[in-house]
């Protein structure tokens, strides 16, 4: 039996949805504790978004935390010249540009093209998560992805609908590489999501790393003095736009850069809302988010599209355990590691073969090209292992056979897994280098080794 107070809240509710849904209910700024924003009266749900009035403009708002009858939320611009009971309304649409007309143009995490170029047609779309992808629907991955990149085709073969990170400190040459997949890549289309990057960086990288692949490419762009929120908001929106393409049969590379700025984003929003925080800051929503992202990419059904996808993680002080490297690495299907001092020998990419892994190689390579990366690491490591001894003159020739061809075939590994910015190497060309490479009559002998070059013709 209800009370007359709630009759009272029924019949106004009744009220309100006869007068149709152009009527809105709004509310008012209570209060603002630094970015973030408390407000009342204003029915909105976690994630949704809101226009706040400061003067004669609107900044968009989205809902990150409910508390003591008040809804928080964080907006996605300057808030300069917000005063308390400001007038908040509901966002029920939003809108997504037109795919046809999106290829070649770099866009903000709000979808807004800021190339210089024409407007790009748009259409209306609800707001709402997107739901979980049914596991079960996803066909096996059973294709190699053609990067274009020798040590990782040979070595590490990504397969078509894989999820791989790139694990890198700052200044080893991450962002080369990953300009020279975007570039080489056998993709219909590539999606770049440039997250919390430097200012100056979005451009360096169009340019000069991603070059002329920029005409088969979409960029969403959000950099570090972006809202939070808009930072993460720019990363489904950059999975959402492959997604769309991956609906229409495409195969998608999407390549996101970071991760972890991601991950540092979600962590200011989460402290914003009162969360508490854990390891190095990081609050518990920040691994709920990481595996929401990254599980949007992969295959569907057999017959439809693909997204494989390629995410940077920094690892601080090149620490891979520290705590969103080793989320990471839990939810990917394999990390490509660049290591510092390989970097600082002038290797490039500076690729460390034996930290390197892909999940699903074995499903995408035969058992020849298996074997041969298996004994290419089984050198490499053991190169690394007695580097020290071997630098200081300590190891002593015939001691162990293996370390002894590791020690005679080091050039050649090395002037494998090198690469000019200006070279591709297929997947066939990557695997011949690496059979030859491996099958050399005599592995202790450089004589009788053939170089990479040799192999595919290139230098």
């Amino acid at each position: 039996m209800t009370s007359p107070a709630e009759r009272v809240g029924l019949a106004i509710e009744a009220g309100l949805a006869g007068l149709g849904p152009r009527f809105e209910l709004k509310g008012r700024v209570r209060r603002v504790i630094g970015e973030t924003v408390a407000v009342s009266g204003c029915p909105l749900g976690l994630g949704e978004r809101c226009r706040i009035d400061i003067g004669a403009k609107h900044v968009d708002a989205e809902v990150i935390g409910l508390a003591d009858g008040e809804i928080l939320v964080q907006p996605l611009a300057d808030i300069r010249g917000l005063s308390v009971g400001a007038l908040v309304e509901p966002v029920r649409h939003t809108v997504e540009p037109c795919l046809d007309h999106v290829l070649g143009r770099v866009m903000t995490g709000l979808l807004e093209p800021v190339d210089g170029g024409p407007e790009i047609p748009v259409s209306r779309r609800d707001q709402g998560i997107p739901e979980s992808i049914n596991p079960l629907i996803r066909a096996p991955i059973t294709e190699q992805f053609d990067l274009g990149i020798r040590a990782i085709n040979a070595l590490m073969s990504v397969g078509v609908g894989q999820r791989i990170g790139l694990f890198a400190g700052s200044g080893v040459g991450k962002s080369v590489l990953l300009g020279m997949i975007g570039r080489y890549a056998k993709a219909d289309v590539v999606v770049v999501g440039l997250i919390g990057e430097r200012g100056r960086e979005v451009r360096e990288f169009i340019e000069e790393n991603l070059g002329v692949g920029l005409r088969n490419s979409v960029v969403v762009a959000s950099p570090a003095d972006d809202s939070p929120v808009l930072r993460i908001r720019a990363a489904f929106a950059a999975t959402r736009i492959a997604e769309r393409f991956r609906a229409e049969g495409k195969r998608v590379l999407l390549m996101m850069d970071s991760l972890t700025r991601v991950a540092q984003a979600q962590r200011e929003v989460g402290l914003a809302a009162g969360e508490p925080p854990t390891t190095k800051g990081y609050t518990p929503s920040v691994f709920r988010l990481l595996p929401r992202l990254v599980e949007r990419a992969g295959n569907l059904s057999r017959g439809e599209g693909s997204i494989t996808a390629v995410y940077t993680v920094l690892t601080e002080e090149d620490d891979l355990q520290e705590p969103v490297a080793d989320a990471a690495r839990a939810i990917l299907d394999g990390h490509i590691v660049l290591n510092r001092g390989l970097a600082e020998a002038g290797v490039y990419p500076a690729i460390d073969v034996s930290s390197s892994i892909s999940r699903v190689m074995s499903r995408v390579v035969d058992a020849e090209q298996e074997t041969s990366a298996r004994l290419f690491k089984q050198l490499w490591s053991r190169y690394r292992e007695q580097e020290d001894l071997i630098n200081v003159g300590a190891y002593q020739a015939g001691s162990d056979p293996l370390t002894d061809q590791a020690i005679a075939m080091q050039p050649q590994l090395r002037a494998f897994v090198s690469q000019g910015m200006g070279e591709v190497v297929s997947r066939e060309q990557s695997a011949a280098a690496l059979r030859a490479l491996m099958a050399a009559p005599d592995r202790t002998s450089n004589r009788h080794v053939k170089s990479p070059e040799t192999v595919h013709g290139q230098t």
